[in-house]
C-alpha cells in the first residue's frame, strides 16, 4: 500500500499545481490518472497547441507547459500511478481515505483532491450517417501532431476556442484551411475570433459561416465534404482532412458514485476552500462548479492553493499553518 499525505484524482496541469502548492507546506502527494502520461487534456489532446493566458509567457504550447510543471515539482518528489482509473474510495475510522485503482493500486492519504479535469470525457461527434467510415483514416476528433496536416487540405468545423485556435495555428501548416460553423459567430475568445476574420479576410483560410454539414464523400477515403449555406444552396469543399471541433463530452464515471454533490457532471464546492460537501473531498479545476466559475487553468491553479491551506489541517492537526512566501524562503526553506 502506497501512504501519502494526499491523493491527487488527475495529473493533468491543475493536479500538478496542487503538488507544487502542497509541497511548499511539506505535505506529500501521489497522483492517480487513467491516461498513461501526465499532461491530461493537454498531453493527451492538444499538447502543440498554443496557451496564450498563463502569467508570464505571452505563448507557451501545452506540451510545454506540462514539462515546466513537472520540473517545478521535482524537489517534492510525488509519486504517479498512471494508466489507472481510481474505482472506490474507503473511508477510514480516522477519517483518511483508502484510494483503490482499477489496476490494483491502494493508497493510503489523509485527503482526497479530484483535480480530474471533464473526468472521462469523449469527442462530441456531428451527427453525419457516414462518418464512421473515416474515422481512424480522415476524420480526427484532436490534433496531436500537426505536422501530419502539413501541405494537406483540411476543413474544421466548429465555434469555440478550440477549433479558432487550431484554425489559427495551422493556417502556417496547412495547404488550405477551410474553417466551417453553423452560426455567424463564435462563442470562442473574441481576440481568436477577431485573428480568424483577419485571416479570411487576407486570404489564408476559407471562413463558412452559417453553414450545416451534411455527409462526407469518398471512396473508403475522404475526398469531400458537403454543406449547406444559409440559402439551402449546396456548397462542396475538397479536402483530405476532416476535423469536428466540438467539445467534450464529460463523464464523471465512478466519482457519481461516492456520495458528492453533483450538478450536470461538475461537482458543487465551497469556494472558500473547494471543499466538497464530503469532508476530506477536495475539488480544483474544470470538474468543480460554483457560482462565477470560470474553466481556465489560471482559475484552476488558485483553486489550488486555496485547497491546500484547507487541507493542511488534516494532514497535521496540530501543527498552526504559518503562510510563507517563496520569494523570501526560497522552495528549500519549506
Amino acid at each position: 500500500m502506497i501512504t501519502t499525505d494526499i491523493c491527487i484524482i488527475g495529473a493533468g496541469p491543475v493536479g500538478l499545481f496542487a503538488v507544487f502548492e502542497a509541497g511548499l507546506l511539506k505535505m506529500r502527494c501521489h497522483l492517480i490518472d487513467a491516461l498513461p502520461q501526465v499532461g491530461g487534456q493537454l498531453s493527451e489532446i492538444y499538447p502543440h497547441k498554443p496557451i496564450y493566458d498563463i502569467p508570464g509567457y505571452p505563448s507557451i504550447t501545452a506540451q510545454e507547459l506540462i514539462n515546466n510543471q513537472m520540473k517545478q515539482i521535482a524537489p517534492f518528489q510525488p509519486t504517479f500511478s498512471l494508466g489507472e482509473r481510481v474505482d472506490t474510495l474507503n473511508r477510514q475510522d480516522d477519517g483518511s481515505y483508502v484510494v483503490l485503482g482499477s489496476e490494483g493500486s491502494e493508497i493510503h492519504c489523509q485527503v482526497v483532491v479530484i483535480a480530474g479535469g471533464l473526468g472521462c470525457f469523449e469527442p462530441r461527434k456531428p451527427e453525419l450517417e457516414n462518418l464512421t467510415t473515416y474515422e481512424g483514416k480522415n476524420v480526427h476528433y484532436m490534433v496531436k501532431d500537426p505536422e501530419r496536416f502539413r501541405d494537406e487540405r483540411i476543413v474544421i468545423a466548429g465555434g469555440g476556442d478550440s477549433a479558432l485556435d487550431w484554425t489559427i495555428f495551422l493556417s502556417d501548416i496547412a495547404k488550405e484551411v477551410t474553417l466551417v460553423h453553423r452560426s455567424d459567430s463564435f462563442r470562442g475568445a473574441p481576440d481568436s475570433a477577431e485573428k480568424v476574420f483577419n485571416l479570411a479576410q487576407q486570404g489564408k483560410i476559407n471562413l463558412l459561416l452559417s453553414h450545416n454539414l451534411q455527409k462526407l464523400n469518398g471512396n473508403g477515403h475522404l475526398e469531400s465534404v458537403f454543406m449547406t449555406n444559409k440559402s439551402k444552396e449546396e456548397v462542396v469543399i475538397h479536402t483530405d482532412h476532416f476535423i469536428p471541433l466540438y467539445g467534450l463530452s464529460p463523464k464523471l464515471g465512478p466519482i457519481a458514485d461516492w456520495g458528492l454533490t453533483i450538478d450536470k457532471n461538475a461537482i458543487e464546492v465551497d469556494t472558500f476552500d473547494y471543499s466538497t460537501n464530503v469532508e476530506r473531498i477536495y475539488a480544483i479545476g474544470d470538474i468543480n462548479t460554483y457560482p462565477g466559475k470560470l474553466k481556465l487553468i489560471l482559475c484552476g491553479y488558485h483553486e489550488a492553493s486555496l485547497m491546500v491551506q484547507s487541507a493542511f489541517k488534516y494532514v497535521y492537526p496540530e501543527q498552526k499553518l504559518s503562510f510563507k512566501y517563496t520569494t523570501v524562503n526560497g522552495i528549500n526553506a519549506f
